[in-house]
């Protein structure tokens, strides 16, 4: 009898220290009851947390760097209409301009033909 209880003690401690694991019983998910499991279950569920973090930055950080692209090439576009805004301005504002301007325009405004002169106070 104490023969078979030890026979049975090892059949047992053979089952539970996944000597036999198969394809079968990790599919079955008997895997999950073996004591090495049953053990490290605080360390699983830590590893697959910060393994949920670790991917969860990772898209956060890539879509942060989309965002940024994205600006980068907008600030050139609206730089770039600044730029061509000013030119016109400057081209618009010239001496010339506005004389052919006005003598286009029936304006009875003329070209000043002496210098400006300043006004002192006593």
């Amino acid at each position: 009898m104490k023969e078979q209880d030890t026979h049975n003690a090892k059949r047992k401690k053979e089952k539970s220290s996944g000597k036999h694991m198969s394809i079968r019983s990790i599919l079955g998910g008997d895997i999950l009851a073996n004591d090495f499991f049953k053990r490290q279950t605080t360390l699983l569920i830590l590893v697959m947390v910060l393994t949920i973090l670790y991917i969860d930055n990772r898209y956060t950080s890539q879509q942060e760097l989309i965002e940024i692209d994205r600006l980068k090439k907008e600030l050139i576009d609206i730089k770039y209409d600044a730029l061509t805004r000013s030119s016109e301005l400057m081209e618009k504002s010239r001496q010339s301009r506005i004389e052919e301007y006005i003598s286009t325009e029936e304006s009875h405004l003329e070209t000043a033909t002496s210098r400006p002169y300043l006004i002192q106070r006593d």
